[in-house]
């Protein structure tokens, strides 16, 4: 987790890999707030662009920026799990699975294993977002 930045806003920006299906249809069903802001990670917007310089990978994991502060993989997996609405079968499984820190931790590994795993068999490359600063 990065350092909070107090001149952002409490929004709730969600950083994704846009060309990866599992992670689209993540990002379009969790259910936080009316605030929350999609983006995808191949994209280009000045919070990738602080999220990189912060040294966060985004094929190592999804990152959300919440009330200014920057969470990774599966920190920002289960924050947003305990964002969720407490009403609705969707978020009430969101928040079973990762609302436990260990669990998300636990589980994290293997859910981005998959996501490389279809990646690959998509043919799709990495988003290499630290590379390009090298």
């Amino acid at each position: 987790m990065a350092d909070p930045d107090p001149s952002a806003a409490d929004d709730t920006v969600l950083i994704y890999d846009g060309r990866c299906p599992v992670c689209v249809a993540y990002s379009g069903a969790v259910d936080v707030n009316e605030s929350l802001r999609r983006i995808d990670a191949r994209g280009n917007d000045a919070i990738l662009a602080d999220a990189t310089a912060k040294g966060l990978d985004f094929d190592d994991g999804m990152v959300v920026r919440h009330r200014g502060r920057l969470y990774h993989g599966a920190d920002a997996l289960h924050l947003m799990a305990t964002l969720a609405p407490r009403t609705g079968l969707r978020n009430r499984l969101n928040r079973l699975l990762f609302g436990s820190r260990p669990i998300a931790q636990v589980s994290y590994p293997f859910l981005r294993a998959g996501r490389n795993i279809l990646l690959r068999l998509r043919g799709v490359g990495k988003i290499g977002n630290l590379d390009r600063t090298a």
